[in-house]
């Protein structure tokens, strides 16, 4: 949960680029990460899959202005709009790109290729028609930061008292995982979002982290089957509200973009 996620690294860096603050280089770099290699399948206009750049060059001419992202779940389609073929798509990858301009989406495809000792890992992000329509369940940046802050609040509590925050070597991995993260480059979004967006988006992968913590770290204090489910269900919404957060914080910037603010 507290990883970014492939279609949040593609709708920032995409719409840094289609705004002029990053070259596309610098984009696809920065989209691509540790990965070997991403590509874009079914296109329109293409035959084959094209790489990042190309990619990127013709969804501009196609229209596209923006990008948004989705990080559905099951009983949720967060920041989807349909066709049920695509929100499908995209419920089974647990993210997805939707293009703003054209009634266009991307949803990735993950493969690990190579012999063992040397795997690497290739995206094929595949293009698909979507429904020109609002998506769903996404809250206002401000809306997000304060769930998110009382998320944050209810989850350290909950961890507290199942005994799994903040105790035994899983726990202090994660935690320092997440610290080093942090202070290896403070881009947490691309260049031309608001500050508001990138402070949301700290909190909500704060916040997904001690939710994998919790899911992670053992049974905890939750030693029978009901307390177990009771901590889950506890859970759920708390989660819920983390991946709203990061839908509203990679979406700022479509966002302000179509109130007038840039």
């Amino acid at each position: 949960m507290h990883s970014e996620p492939r279609s949040g690294q593609l709708a920032a860096w995409g719409n840094a680029l289609l705004a002029g603050f990053v070259s596309p280089d610098d984009a696809v770099v920065a989209i691509v990460g540790e990965d070997a290699v991403h590509r874009v399948e079914g296109l329109p206009g293409e035959t084959a899959p094209v790489g990042l750049t190309l990619a990127l060059g013709r969804l501009r001419a196609l229209g596209v202005t923006g990008l948004r992202v989705a990080l559905p779940a099951p009983g949720h389609p967060l920041g989807l709009s349909g066709p049920p073929d695509f929100n499908a798509r995209a419920l089974d990858a647990e993210e997805a790109v939707v293009c703003h301009g054209a009634a266009l989406g991307l949803v990735p495809e993950v493969y690990e290729a190579g012999p063992d000792g040397d795997v690497h890992v290739e995206v094929v992000w595949h293009c698909l028609p979507v429904r020109e329509a609002p998506p769903a369940d996404v809250p206002s940046l401000g809306e997000a930061e304060r769930e998110l802050a009382e998320a944050l609040r209810d989850a350290t509590e909950m961890l507290s008292r199942l005994d799994v925050a903040g105790s035994g070597p899983v726990a202090e991995a994660a935690i320092d995982a997440y610290r080093a993260r942090a202070e290896r480059g403070r881009e947490v979004l691309a260049p031309g979002y608001p500050p508001r967006a990138v402070r949301v988006l700290e909190l909500a992968q704060r916040v997904g982290l001690l939710i994998s913590v919790a899911y992670e770290n053992g049974h905890g204090g939750a030693v029978s089957a009901s307390e177990m489910a009771a901590r889950s269900e506890a859970l759920r919404p708390v989660e819920r509200t983390a991946r709203r957060a990061q839908v509203a914080a990679y979406n700022a910037f479509v966002e302000e973009r179509e109130r007038g603010v840039r």
